[in-house]
């Protein structure tokens, strides 16, 4: 997996226009700032992220969490050879750097942002402060933890026992989901690095489901024209994970 460049701390900027956004627009922190969790929400820092930019990769420390509102990350499994394949994405129902609270502040995986925003970082101390002083922290991230492991699950599934055109419509709901637009940036050459296959099988799909009126494509962007149609043509993964995530996550806390 290539990206732009690693992350840095003078490599993020820091968001100060008037206009600012607001915690509300993750649903984590959201739900954290409803039942009073303001000791958290007071230490976020707002980020702009950048397409291609790299959260973390494998093997080193993680120094923040990061949770999306407008931007979407993508979790990766890279091997030995450097090739890579998506586990997971997150967006603004979740948070990225989930070892920091689980484990050790270290992960196998890399973290890469695939479409542009911003998120809310927080550091890593100031993240396992919370977790082991507030069990309504503790619940609510574990609860994500269950709905994220369930989509890491269902990935391995889908990509192995389900054709390239389902995966693709997988991907591309899930996408749906995280976004205000039906608009989405991204090339074939990346899509076939997310799902691990080649260009020529994405180019393939790409091009059966534009024929049947459900996307449109041109070079770097894909406009979703039928998201019904997307649903009919994808296998039962994309509905397994999101009522799973819907589920764990209306939970009370």
């Amino acid at each position: 997996m290539k990206g732009n460049s690693t992350i840095m701390p003078g490599r993020i900027r820091a968001f100060t226009d008037t206009c600012q956004p607001s915690p509300n627009q993750n649903f984590l922190l959201s739900a954290l700032i409803a039942v009073g969790c303001i000791p958290l929400v007071k230490k976020l820092e707002l980020v702009e992220l950048r397409l291609g930019d790299i959260l973390y990769e494998p093997g080193r420390q993680l120094q923040h969490a990061y949770f999306p509102t407008t931007s979407i990350v993508s979790l990766h499994y890279v091997t030995e050879s450097g090739s890579s394949a998506e586990t997971a994405g997150v967006g603004k129902d979740g948070v990225v750097g989930i070892s920091i609270f689980l484990g050790d502040n270290i992960t196998n995986g890399s973290a890469m942002v695939q479409t542009n925003g911003y998120a809310y970082r927080l550091e890593r101390h100031a993240l396992k402060a919370e977790f082991y002083r507030s069990v309504i922290v503790q619940r609510l991230l574990l609860l994500y933890t269950q709905s994220l492991l369930t989509q890491i699950g269902q990935t391995a599934a889908c990509n192995r026992h389900h054709s390239i055109e389902q995966q693709v419509c997988r991907w591309l709901l899930t996408m749906l989901d995280q976004l205000s637009s039906p608009e989405l940036t991204i090339t074939q050459e990346l899509l076939g690095s997310m799902l691990g296959v080649r260009r020529e099988g994405i180019t393939q799909a790409a091009g059966d489901l534009q024929r049947a009126g459900i996307i449109s494509y041109r070079r770097g962007h894909i406009s979703i024209l039928d998201p019904a149609g997307l649903k009919s043509h994808s296998c039962e993964c994309y509905a397994v994970v999101k009522a799973e995530r819907d589920r764990l996550l209306s939970c009370r806390l």
